[in-house]
């Protein structure tokens, strides 16, 4: 499940998402805040060296554009278009300096990288220098690589649950630690208990409890549902690669195998129901989990049931589902 709240660097926005579309098939995420601070990092860490001397970037000077994530029936799509201008200082073999600056008119959605147009060019004060065909020829190279890492690094850690500017500003998330999701987030005992007891449908006979819960969502009963089945959002509000099969029949894992399970049953927009386990539980044994959802308005009802929960391990349990799912799903789509 997601890690605690507390951690400064896995805190999710705790408000709705900064435009939510009238339409209950898209929800949009602004991204714009996230991409100026890692655009700005990343040109930053340009620097090409050679015969003529050494370039570097030193400094961004304009950085015009936005950024945006839109849901929409269970596709992610990526939009962003950027004008930026950056600084290059190049210093001679000799030690003499030369100022410079690159600019990117088009990147965008809509180009690739190979079709960014990139500028280098001379300060108009400053004499010509070998040191600007090594920024043109080098430098343009490496500002085209940086682009290309900003667009991957954009999709690859919203899919797997990026977090979204604070109001301290962005943080980018850590890799998920087997550790963590073993210690802070459910609290389970990490040692396995292993027992020979014979097994029945729901796993090995061990003592058990059951629980409900009941919560609101803000959003259409056919969004809730694929929430929980497509992988792609479940990636997302769990902030780590996932595998959902949603289907009947279908597994899944999550959180590093942390939680696994499959769909016993699916009526879709109206229930799920699956057989559901945390890792540290006995081995092969595992809960039978129902959410039954109803649409009421404009928003969504969810009843959950939890049957075959290893005695003792109800409250982290209950807790973990309120958190890291219900909670989870919340700050990150404004359901």
């Amino acid at each position: 499940m997601k890690s605690d709240q507390s951690n400064p660097h896995r805190i999710f926005r705790t408000t709705r998402p900064d435009v939510c579309s009238a339409d209950r098939h898209r929800t949009e995420r602004d991204v714009t805040s996230w991409s100026s601070e890692r655009l700005r990092k990343l040109l930053l860490g340009v620097q090409v060296q050679g015969s003529e001397g050494v370039c570097q970037v030193t400094d961004v000077s304009k950085l015009d554009g936005e950024a945006s994530i839109n849901n929409r029936k269970g596709k992610l799509i990526f939009f962003y278009e950027w004008q930026l201008r950056a600084n290059w200082l190049g210093t001679t073999s000799s030690g003499v300096k030369y100022r410079g600056t690159v600019e990117v008119s088009n990147l965008s959605d809509e180009n690739d990288e190979d079709d960014l147009d990139i500028t280098v060019s001379l300060c108009k004060d400053q004499p010509d220098t070998p040191l600007l065909q090594l920024m043109k020829k080098n430098g343009t190279k490496e500002v085209r690589k940086v682009l290309g890492e900003y667009v991957k690094q954009l999709k690859s850690e919203f899919s797997q649950g990026m977090i979204l500017p604070t109001a301290n500003g962005p943080q980018a998330p850590p890799p998920p630690k087997k550790t963590q999701i073993q210690t802070s987030k459910m609290q389970i005992q990490t040692t396995k208990t292993q027992t020979s007891s014979a097994h029945s449908q729901m796993g090995i006979r061990i003592p058990t409890c059951n629980f409900s819960l009941t919560e609101t969502f803000l959003t259409s009963a056919d969004e809730l549902y694929r929430t929980f089945i497509n992988q792609e959002f479940v990636q997302v509000f769990t902030r780590s690669a996932a595998v959902v099969d949603g289907r009947r029949g279908g597994r899944f894992q999550l959180l590093d195998g942390s939680v696994s399970g499959e769909f016993t049953n699916l009526v879709p927009d109206q229930k799920i129901e699956m057989r559901w386990r945390f890792r540290t539980w006995p081995s092969e044994h595992y809960a039978s989990v129902s959410l039954q959802l109803e649409e009421q308005g404009g928003e969504t009802e969810l009843k959950m049931e939890c049957v075959g929960v290893p005695s003792g391990e109800e409250d982290s349990t209950r807790e973990g589902w309120k958190r890291f799912y219900f909670q989870a799903i919340k700050q990150t789509f404004g359901y």
